[in-house]
Parts: C-alpha cells; structure tokens; sequence
C-alpha cells in the first residue's frame, strides 16, 4: 500500500499565522516527526519560514516531507480578494520549493454561517449572483495553483463556511472543472455537516486527491450543533476527538482507498484550542498508533 500518513500544524491548534498561543514551528515538527510521521502540512501562510533554505533544512534534519498547504480565506468576501489572491500564491511558492504536491482551499468562517454550523436546512444561502462571484474565486486560484505552479488544488469542505454541506460541494463540482478542482475530503468535517463521509468517499474517489483525517465526538457534535456553539468553542469542547474514538468509520475508508489503487498523502487533523489542548504531541502519537493498528 503506498500511502502515506503526515499530520498538519492545526493539530497543535495553529489557525492563524499571527496567533500569540502558536507554538514555535520547529517544536510542531519535531513533535510530529517523534510521533511517527512521515510528512506535515505547511500550515498558515506565514507561520512557517518562507525563507527555502530555512524550513528546508529544519525538514531534511527531522525527514519530514511538506506535503502541502491550506488556503483557510474568506472566499464568501469579495472585499477580501486581493489579500486571499497574495496568500494563496505565496503559498504555492512555499509548496513548489520544497517539492510539495497539494494546494487545499478552504472558504473560512462566516458570520452568516456560523450558527447553522451542522443544520444544513437552516443554513443562509448565497443568491444566484454571489454564488456566480464565490464559484469564480475558488476557480481562479485553483486554476492559478494547477496550470502556473503545477500543483494538485483540492476543495475542502469546513465547518461554518459557506463550502460546509454536502449539495454545495457537489454543486461546484459539477461547475468547476475536474481538471483544476479535485477534492481534498475531511472526513471530520463532512460528519460535522450531518452527511456519510464513506458514501461520499464512495461515489467520488475518482475525484478524491487528498485526505484529512479527522474523527468527530458524536454527542459534544449534538451539543454543539443544538446550542449554535461557535466553531472554535466546539474545538475547545473536544470535538474533534483521537481518531477511532468518533463516528467516522475509518476502516471502511482504508478499504475504499485500497480498493481505488489511493496512492498518496492522508493527513491527520485534530484541530484543537492550543490553550486547552494539555498536550498535542501526545494525541498525535496516539493518533498514528491508531492508524498503524487498523493497516495504515
């Protein structure tokens, strides 16, 4: 089997590259190479060096590949193009000098959504025009990540964004070329959502380029999603549990990644509050024992 299990920087609760709470990056990776990992994600731009020689060195002394990297903007706002436009290329150039291969995009959290996280019936939908606007954005940059800097884009559906349920992501996979636009599937998030990750898995691993590992604690996502709890409110809560310990089935998605011939990254995500998490290298061990217990 040649897939490959990395972990990302927001499992030691890094969201925001100016984050006072973050801690310091080289303490992330080697914490996630002493776990037993092969590769990490980039996290935010910023957070790690963009300095090649900097990072690229602190990789090579720890064997940890860059596996790719999150563009976490706001692509509901338009008046916040130009800053998503410079982060995203910035980050491509990051990916491309260490040999990275996945560009994940990711509508951030919106104010109109955030509390119908997990209710999709209740959700506030875009009219025609603004879908028109949003759909054009995420193209853009996924066309600007495959065809100028070589990448492999996947869509991520999150929590509380406005690329959050199950019809909307099959919505713009049916308007944005396949491509430009795979799918970066997080198995944490699409639970959240109130959808089957492992149906989903199933009618769209041949668009699936990339994996997040993510499991999800079934009664703090009840409780969450009855009280309008904010996304980070619900990650201080325990949400998003060690995997094995949620509702994500995840032999049944190694089995469809066997069955499809997957070859390639799936990367662990335990997004966390980094003040309340007592100690994030601790699940990211348990995490990838877990994984090594059920084939991966």
């Amino acid at each position: 089997m040649t897939i490959r299990i990395g972990n990302a920087p927001c499992s030691w609760g890094v969201e925001f590259a100016g984050d006072p709470r973050n801690p310091p990056w080289r303490q992330v990776l080697a914490d996630c190479a002493q776990a037993g990992y092969d590769g990490i994600e980039l996290g935010p731009i910023g957070y790690m060096p963009e300095d090649p020689a900097l990072l690229g060195d602190a990789l090579a002394e720890l064997r940890l590949s860059l596996i790719g990297g999150v563009v976490f903007r706001p692509f509901h706002d338009p008046a916040a193009w130009e800053e998503l436009l410079d982060a995203a290329r910035r980050t491509c150039m990051a990916l491309v000098a260490h040999g990275a291969q996945h560009l994940v995009l990711i509508d951030s959290i919106s104010s109109r959504r955030a509390p119908t996280a997990g209710r999709a019936a209740d959700a506030v939908q875009m009219d025609a025009a603004e879908w028109a606007a949003f759909r054009d954005r995420i193209a853009q940059v996924a066309r600007m990540g495959t065809e100028e800097f070589g990448l492999t884009v996947g869509i991520h559906a999150h929590a509380a964004g406005f690329m959050d349920f199950e019809p909307e992501l099959e919505r713009l996979l049916d308007e944005v070329d396949a491509r430009i636009l795979k799918i970066c599937l997080d198995t944490g998030h699409h639970s959240y959502a109130g959808f089957d990750p492992v149906a989903f898995m199933r009618r769209h691993i041949d668009r699936v380029s990339y994996m997040h590992f993510k499991d999800i604690d079934p009664a703090v996502k009840a409780r969450a999603i009855a009280a309008s709890t904010g996304f980070y409110d619900a990650c201080g809560q325990g949400i998003f549990c060690n995997l094995g310990q949620g509702d994500v089935d995840f032999p049944a998605v190694r089995q469809i990644l066997i069955d499809a011939g997957y070859a390639g990254w799936c990367t662990v995500e335990q997004d966390c509050d980094p003040l309340l998490a007592v100690r994030p290298a601790d699940d990211a061990g348990r995490n990838r024992d877990y994984l090594a217990s059920i084939g991966f």
